[in-house]
Parts: structure tokens; sequence; C-alpha cells
């Protein structure tokens, strides 16, 4: 099985990685194990992973992967040096199999090398090395390598550039390869090659720009004889054409592979049980994959025992390759653990049933011994009395013993029951009884006599029939101090003890069984907890993951900005002609969109969607965290603009609205954690959805709004805000104020300081103020109008305004001013005479001479020092000054941007052509995601979901979340492990996927996929309890 790469596969590997990785950001790095490392890139809305398997592989993965809890202290510096640097070349260093990343333009450098143990190495831009994986020492053949050295590549392979392919660096090749051989003639030691070997060996020893499985497959494509001896070719002119034909090939084959920037490859796997005529991907269960190339060699083209698998890119038949046998491995551990646990259980079960089963044999065998010595009374009784009989007399008890033996030769029939040896010093003897008495056929037996002898044949009988007595007599010890009737209930009281023995065996057996197996079930979790997890394809997120969503009960989609920058992207590609915008007047509070069909923008949004949107508002304010239910305000999205009424345009995240605000009730404050499948194309046509986007005979109910029903909706609010209009009216009137505006004033915050301004400025005019954009005016003052900025983001607008320059008032002077209006004061009495002399004193000094005096006499420290500290001041102020004039630049150009994008969007609110392309199947993907799956469908992925309870009617996994102080994890992690505690629940498991009510097994191989830290940020809010009368609930 092939485990390292080749130096073709570093270069189709590296080849690919370019294509793929630049311009890509190293988001982090991880270990796997120590010598397996996991680097993410990213870059928005694209994400990619790498797998680095020191001296072996690296390649792109689709697979999650566990990784270690801490990182290493080499990932530590990797971490320092490579986060968020940028990729800007990935290359084969040569021809030999090293890999070099390039980060900011060279600045740091990566090498991965693939040969012998393997390395990975961190340099700067001049080759020191700053961290290494292994510590090389400096030996025979080896440089050494440790932090501080410089990293050469000079040695490496065709580093100065790959030769170029002729007949003399061919024959050259050929002829030390003949050299080695005729050296090694005299050697003792002999190494037996395949034929073929020699001359491939030779080619990959000088031309190592080729690896000997390209040469192979070359040399068959133009049926060249590989068995050929390096020296034969020589000698022939025809074979060294014809090789070189075979190089050329292999020179095409790379030259093509590395053409596209996604290469085919091919993975060669032996058969084992597989099927070829089914396609499906569990076909492939019955395959070991030994091989990857780039290529499909011809020299296994006519192995029947070989199939060949395709794959587009090779990046994609690595990762398939090393990640099924990594997958089979973990399997394969998984599976070893828990048949330990189960071999454990079932020895204990066992021992168990030994224990219970050897009392059940000792009460049987003492009733059967009781019931033997019942049924042979008089028997019992003789032996019991000859023995005592001798013991009496003062025969030793040896001489008794051999007594009975020579009595059992002359067939007694007492001697014949007593076993020896006997067993005097217990005062007991061992008794041979039959279980049952039969009469007349034993007694005849034991009428036997000493003097008459028998045929050999009558003997042999007899033999046979005493045999048969004595496997079937049972072994009894008798007490000779007992009668054979008490001897018989001793055994019954055995036998009645062993019963009760057995029962409270059986009470305690069955604790220690529970307790016993409590024991190993624990222990094979934490055994399972401490295996890696089995590889699953990471599901790539739709477009919408990366804000705050959800799907509304009446099927639209409901986005929401995390951020200003969010806020800023949902505003500018997403809130389109007929979509409504969500906003509150508290702190915190998101900015919300709802997307309307494209096809029929000018259709209303359903109360139901708006009361959603608007508890999600409010859930993600400081409304949350305070438990008040606030309400939430929508507008139209030609409402909605970036222009300030002083003409200018407000910064990243905040946006005005003209127009009145249509206020909804007050939310209520509960979410829900849920899970939302996604279905194959085939499976939506069983699911009715509230919303179709096709037309036909559904496309009224694709909204469940008629114009009756949107002028009742319209009603309704615009009642709603004429009561609000008539409360600020009548305050108006009570303070002595009256006030022409026609819009609704918003009301009064308690979570809001009066001090502090709301998000979205409400122009108090009716028309749009369309000069500010069409004669855009850059001011550099800042605005006298009050810009509305997000309460969060209040102080990211720090480099988009600057101060005011302090002025002087008209009215006043400075002091140097004044004085040089009014002339200088009279010199004092004998300062102008000392003035006079000290400048006839220095009439003759120049200014290089007075400067040499002072430093003579100490006097220009001070002049330095302020000389210094005034050169700095003029640094800094001409730093200040070039950063304000960049921050004016820049500015001006977001202005400039903004005013242009704001042109752009009039226009298009205006024509209502703004259905972008591929809008339309973004919005008609939205019918593959549902609550619950019916019978048949073919559920694709489980994404997470976090909306508001009451958009979560028809799902079966779902969590209520309100107000607490629980962090968010710790929450999900609760709700996740009681959905996958239930999998191992009797009859919570629907193997044939029929009942709704019940767990489906791809559900549940879904939610086993799920990492509880990637799945976190779904949910907004920061602390959240689940709901004590209804915490949890699983299905409707």
């Amino acid at each position: 099985m092939k485990q390292r790469f080749s130096s073709l596969d570093v270069k189709v590997i590296a080849h690919e990685l370019s294509n793929a990785l630049i311009t890509l950001r190293v988001s982090n790095i991880y270990d796997l194990s120590s010598k397996i490392f996991l680097v993410k890139f990213a870059k928005p809305d694209h994400k990619q992973q790498i797998i680095i398997d020191s001296g072996f592989r690296c390649h792109l993965t689709e697979y999650a992967r566990a990784t270690a809890a801490e990182p290493s202290d080499f990932v530590r510096r990797l971490r320092k040096y490579l986060k968020t640097r940028r990729v800007t070349a990935v290359a084969q260093v040569g021809t030999d199999r090293i890999i070099e990343f390039q980060f900011s333009d060279g600045q740091y450098k990566l090498f991965l090398e693939f040969y012998a143990s393997g390395n990975i190495i961190l340099t700067d831009k001049e080759l020191n090395i700053l961290a290494l994986l292994r510590i090389v020492p400096p030996g025979e053949n080896q440089e050494e390598l440790r932090v501080g050295l410089k990293y050469s590549l000079e040695n490496r392979q065709n580093y100065a550039g790959i030769p170029a392919l002729t007949k003399n660096r061919l024959q050259n090749a050929l002829q030390k390869a003949v050299d080695r051989g005729e050296e090694g003639l005299g050697s003792e030691k002999k190494i037996k090659k395949k034929a073929g070997d020699a001359l491939r060996k030779a080619l990959a020893v000088s031309i190592t720009e080729y690896p000997p499985m390209l040469v192979d497959h070359a040399m068959r494509v133009t049926n060249f004889d590989s068995s050929v001896k390096p020296a034969d070719v020589l000698q022939s002119q025809d074979l060294i054409d014809h090789l070189m034909r075979s190089l050329q090939e292999a020179q095409r084959v790379i030259q093509e592979i590395t053409s596209s920037e996604v290469a085919k490859g091919y993975i060669l796997a032996k058969k084992d049980g597989y099927n070829k005529a089914s396609k499906e991907e569990n076909s492939r269960k019955g395959l070991l994959y030994d091989d990857f190339h780039p290529f499909r060699p011809r020299q296994f083209e006519g192995d029947d025992s070989t199939v060949f698998l395709e794959f587009q890119g090779f990046n994609k038949t690595v990762d398939e390759f090393f990640s099924s046998i990594e997958g089979q491995k973990l399997e394969s551990r998984l599976e070893e653990r828990e048949l330990n646990a189960k071999r454990k259980i079932e020895a204990a079960r066992q021992d168990q049933a030994n224990r219970l089963g050897g009392l059940q044999e000792v009460q049987s065998l003492n009733e059967r011994k009781a019931g033997a010595i019942q049924a042979n009374v008089e028997r019992v009784q003789e032996a019991m009395d000859a023995v005592n009989g001798l013991v009496a007399q003062g025969m030793d008890w040896v001489e008794i013993g051999k007594l009975i033996e020579v009595e059992q030769k002359r067939r007694n029939p007492v001697a014949s029951i007593i076993k020896l040896p006997l067993k005097l010093q217990e005062n007991t003897i061992t008794l041979l009884l039959d279980e049952e008495d039969f009469g007349n056929d034993e007694d005849s037996a034991y009428e036997t006599d000493s003097d008459v002898s028998d045929s050999d044949d009558e003997g042999t009988k007899k033999k046979e029939v005493k045999t048969k007595s004595t496997e079937k007599r049972l072994t009894i010890d008798v007490d000779l101090g007992l009668s054979p009737w008490s001897n018989a209930g001793e055994y019954y009281d055995q036998k009645r003890f062993a019963a009760n023995k057995e029962q409270k065996t059986l009470e305690s057996s069955t604790k220690a069984l529970k307790s016993q197996e409590a024991k190993i079930n624990q222990d094979l979790k934490k055994g399972l907890k401490q295996e890696k997890a089995v590889l699953r394809p990471v599901r790539k997120q739709m477009w919408f993951e990366k804000f705050i969503w959800f799907i509304s009960s009446d099927g639209y989609l409901v986005l929401g900005g995390k951020d200003s920058q969010q806020n800023e992207i949902l505003y500018k590609r997403y809130l389109k002609k007929g979509d409504v915008y969500l906003h509150a007047d508290i702190q915190g509070a998101a900015s919300i969109v709802i997307r309307n069909n494209p096809k029929t923008p000018d259709a209303p949004i359903p109360p139901s969607t708006l009361s959603q949107a608007g508890n999600m508002v409010v859930a993600c304010s400081s409304a949350w965290d305070s438990k008040a239910g606030m309400s939430a305000w929508w507008v139209s999205a030609d409402q909605v603009s970036k222009s300030a009424p002083g003409g200018d345009f407000l910064p990243t995240g905040s946006f005005s609205v003209k127009g009145k605000k249509n206020f909804l009730p007050p939310a209520q404050l509960l979410l829900g954690f849920a899970v939302i499948f996604q279905i194959s194309e085939e499976s939506k046509a069983k699911h009715v959805k509230h919303r179709l986007q096709d037309g036909g005979n559904m496309a009224d109910s694709a909204y469940g709004e008629s114009s009756e029903t949107a002028s009742v909706v319209r009603q309704e609010y615009g009642e709603e805000e004429d009561s609000v209009e008539g409360l600020h009216d009548e305050s108006d009137e009570d303070g002595g104020h009256e006030s022409d505006k026609d819009d609704v004033e918003i009301p009064s915050n308690p979570l809001q300081p009066a001090s502090q301004s709301g998000q979205q400025e409400v122009d108090n005019e009716e028309e749009e103020p369309a000069p500010a954009i069409q004669n855009l005016q850059i001011n550099d003052e800042p605005s006298q109008s009050e810009s509305i900025q997000n309460d969060d983001e209040a102080g990211d607008s720090e480099g988009e305004t600057e101060a005011p320059t302090d002025y002087q008032p008209s009215g006043t002077q400075t002091p140097s001013q004044q004085g040089g209006k009014k002339g200088s004061a009279p010199t004092k009495r004998g300062k102008k005479g000392k003035a006079k002399k000290m400048a006839n004193k220095y009439k003759d000094q120049d200014e290089e001479d007075r400067l040499a005096a002072q430093q003579l006499i100490g006097a220009s420290a001070g002049l330095e020092k302020a000389r210094a500290e005034a050169e700095a001041k003029a640094a800094r102020e001409a730093e200040l000054a070039f950063q304000k004039e960049r921050r004016r630049a820049q500015h001006q150009r977001t202005q400039q941007e903004t005013a242009a994008h704001e042109e752009k969007r009039k226009a298009i609110l205006e024509l209502g052509n703004d259905i972008d392309e591929g809008e339309e199947e973004k919005i008609i993907a939205l019918d593959a995601f549902v609550g619950m799956p019916l019978r048949g469908d073919e559920i694709l992925e489980a994404i997470p979901l976090c909306a508001p309870w009451a958009a979560l009617g028809r799902f079966k996994y779902k969590a209520k979340l309100q107000p607490g102080a629980q962090k968010k994890g710790k929450a999900v992690k609760e709700i996740v492990g009681r959905w996958l505690a239930d999998t191992s629940a009797k009859g919570k498991v629907d193997p044939t996927s029929e009942d709704t009510e019940r767990m489906w097994p791809r559900e549940v191989e879904l939610l086993k996929g799920w990492k509880v830290e990637e799945i976190t940020n779904t949910v907004p809010v920061s602390k959240a309890d689940m709901q004590s009368s209804m915490a949890f609930q699983l299905f409707l």
C-alpha cells in the first residue's frame, strides 16, 4: 500500500494547492497528532483546509477531524508567525519532494519535506530557521537543522533548473548504471532484482524528474521492453532512440497533468466483494485502496483484480485515499472497544450463570444421594455394621482396608458397595449406591460362591455388568455414627442450605451484575471520548448562514447583521425593492431585513412574519438581558438610505430613515434552538410550502396575502400609528408647544438614556434631499446635524471624522501680537552699556566660534535638547498631518463610493429592475429547507437554527430559550446532548424512517456530526436558559 508522495505527486499537489490557496489567509493551525497537522485558510465566502502529515502527505481535505485540546509548542510558534498571513506562492522545490509555501510576499516561508523521516521548517525571507518540527543533528549525507541556522536550498534536487532531456544525458545515465553494476560484481552480496528493475532504477537515479512508476507506464505506452539491461541499451542505437521516445512520453504526461488547474486522479483498489455493476458509493466498501496516481498506469490495465476509481482533482483523490484508510482505522478502534465491553459484560453474566448452575447441581446431587441412601437402607446398614464391628474388635484401620479389598475380590456383596480408601479418621466411609432398586437382578448378582468357577464367557459378561452398574452408582459419604435415615436427612439439609444460598446468590449477583455493567458502559463512554470521532465530510455553509437568519412560518427568509460591517453588507447587497427593514430604538438592536420574492416585489409581507422578525430585533438588543418587552418598527426598502440632511453620508452600519415608522406590538422574548433539514430536489414536491416561487394556482398562496388583506394590514398599522401620533400631539398641547410634524415621534425608551441617540435618523420633511446626492459636497468640517450611528459601533467612526481646527475669535489677540503693536518696553538702567561691551567683545566671533565656546562651557546642552524636542514635535505634527490627510482622503473615497451606490440604488428602486443574476435561484433554494422531513425524503444536511419560537411551529427538533444567566454554549451543549442521549433510548429511533414522531437513523447520523463549538454562534444572544416548564421538546 502506498503511504508517501513521489516527486510527481508533490509536483501535482503543489500545482493544485497554488491555484486553490493563493490570496487566502491562514485562519488557524491545529494538532491532530504529533506529526499530523490541520491548517485552515479563509477569505470572505471561501474556506479551505489542508492536512500535513510530515514525511508522507499534504493535501486539501473535505472531512472534519478532532483536534487536540491544547496546541503543541511547534503549533504555537507557527500560529505566532503565520496566523492571518496571506498565501502568495506554493511551489515544488526543483524536482525534490519538498513543497514551499510563501506568506506575505516571501516574508515567511514554510517548507514541507516528504522524504526520510520528513520535516516541517519555518523560515524568514532570508531562510533563517524560525521553527521546525524535528531537529536534525549533523551526520553523514544530512545537513544539520535547528533554530537559528540557515536552510539550504542549493543542494536540493534540480533546484537550479531541470536539465534538458537529450541523448547524451540518457547515455551518461545508462553508463553510470553500467559502471555501478561492474563495481558491484566484486562484492560478495548478491541482490536479487526483478526483470526490468535495473533499467528503471538506472533512470530513476540520474533522471530524477520522472518517477519509476511513470517511466514504466511510458515504456508500456511506447511498447518498450523494460527487461532490457542498461548495457544492452547502450550497445544499440535503436534501443536508445526507442527509450528516448518513452521518456518523451513521460514528459508529455507531466505537461498534460500540469496544464490544467485541476488534474484527474486515479485510485487503484483491490477487489474484495466489490460489485462493479453498482455505481453507488456504498459499493466502494468492497474495495481495498492500494495505490494512487495522477495518471492511469498502463501496467495495471489488464489486471482483473484491480479497479480504477477516477476523481476530478488530485487533492480529492489523495484525500479520499488517506481519509478512507483513516476512517476505517477509527471505526475499527471504536468497534474493538465496543466488542471488548460486550465481552466483559458477557463474561460477568456467564460467571453468574456458572455460580447459580453449580449451586443447582449441588442441590440435585444431595437430593439424589439422600434418595439413594433411602433406596438402599438395608445394604447401607449392613456395610455400617460390618465396619463398626471390625473397629469394635480393635482391628487396625489398614488391616480393615485390606480385608475389604480381599472380600471385594471374592465378590462379597457388602464389600462391593464400600469404596476404598476408608475415611475412618473422619468416622465416615464411602459407599457406591444405586439410585434405584434393581430387585432380583441385583440379588442374583450377589449370589456367588467362591468355590464355584464359571466359564470365561460368563466371567466376561459379569465384568461388563459390573462395569455398567459401577458407572450408574453414586459415591456417597456415610457417617458411621448415624443411622442411614439420619445420613439421608443430612443430605436433605445440605440440599436446603444450597437452595437458600442460591437465592441469596441470585439477588446479590443481580445487583453486582448491574453495577458491573454500569461501570463497563461508563468506561466505554470514557474510552470513546478519548478516541477520535469518525471522519465526516465538512458541511459547506449556505450564503446566509454568516448572518443572523431564520425562515419565517410563512416561508420568508429573514436576515440580520451581527455587526456594523454585516449591516452594511445587508443594505448594499440584499435590501432590494419590496423588502422590509426592521429595527428598534434600543441599544444593541439588530438591523433585520425580510427578503421578499423578487418576482412579486409589491406583494405585502404577512403580519406574522413581521412580528417574528420584530421579536428577533428586540431579542438581539439589551432588552434580552433586562427582560423588558419592547417594540420594534419596520419601514420599506425605499425609506432607508445612507444620506444625512447636511449632504454628508453616514458611516458604516448607520442609516437614515425617512417617512413614517410602523411600530409593532411589544416583542415576546422567547427564542428557539432547532434543526432545519435540507432535502433533495426530488423530495421538495412532497412538501406544501407557504410560499411558491413559480406561477400557477398556488401563486396567491405564496405570500398568503390578497389586496384586501394588504389593505387590512396597512389599516391596522395605520391605526396604531395614528394612536401614537395622537398621544404625542396631546403631550405637545399640554406642554404649550405646537408641532407641524407629520411623522411619528419615537416613544421614550426606558433602556436608553435621554442623552443617547438611536441608530437611525428620521428626516422631518417628506421630500428626500435629492441635492445631497446629486450635488455632492465634500465638507472637511464635521456636519452640524446629528449623525446617528450604531450603539455598539459608536467608537468605530474615529477615522471618519475630524476635529475642527482651533481658531481665535476676532476680538482677542495673543500677547505677541499685542506687544508688536504697542512697541518694546524701556531698557533697565545699566543694561544698555553692558550690551555695548558684549557687542564689542564678541564682534569678531562668528557663529561657529560661538557654538564651540558654548559647547566648552556646557551652555549648548539645553539648546540641543530644545532643538531635539522641537524636531521630535515637528515629526509628530507631520505624522499627525499625514494621518489626517490620509483619513480625509479615505473619507472622501468612502463618501464618493457611497454616493455612487446611492445613485445606482435609487435608479434601481425607481425602475424596479433589481433582480441580480442568481438572486432568484437563492430564493427558490429555500424550498429545500424543512423543519420536519416526511416519509421517503432524502435528507442531505442538518443545519442548526435559532429563531423566534413562533416561527418553529412545524419543526421536529426544537428547544425553547429564554433570558437567563447561563452561557449560550452550555445551553446548546445541553440541548444537543439530550437529543443524542435519546438515540440510545428504547423505541426512540425508527430504523425504517417512516414514523415522523420518532428519530430517524439519517437524522441521528447528521446530529452526531455536529460540533458544539461550531454551532454555538448560531444563537444571537450571549446568555440564555431553557424554559423550565417546557425546557426541552424533541417533537411537536
